[in-house]
């Protein structure tokens, strides 16, 4: 996703009075989006294709479960001498 596409949606806000958004793309960002978000006094925060598939996994959205493992550790009770 580049600039040009990161600018309409920051006219899109203004015309909304609106101070924050968060523009979420399945791709990347151009190093040129990225940075002209940093430069802006408006709040633009951008999900990239990476992190929104971390965000769903770690929230459990859009996903299921496919294997699960068990952890265990040493019960040192059971071999203490009484």
């Amino acid at each position: 996703m580049g600039r040009p596409e990161i600018q309409r949606f920051v006219d899109a806000l203004h015309g909304q009075n609106a101070r924050k958004g968060v523009f979420i793309t399945t791709s990347g960002f151009s190093s040129e989006a990225v940075r002209y978000t940093r430069g802006l006094q408006d709040k633009v925060v951008l999900v990239d294709g990476k992190t929104l598939a971390n965000l769903m996994v770690d929230y459990g959205v859009g996903v299921s479960l496919e294997r699960s493992y068990e952890v265990k550790r040493l019960d040192s009770d059971y071999f203490d001498e009484a």
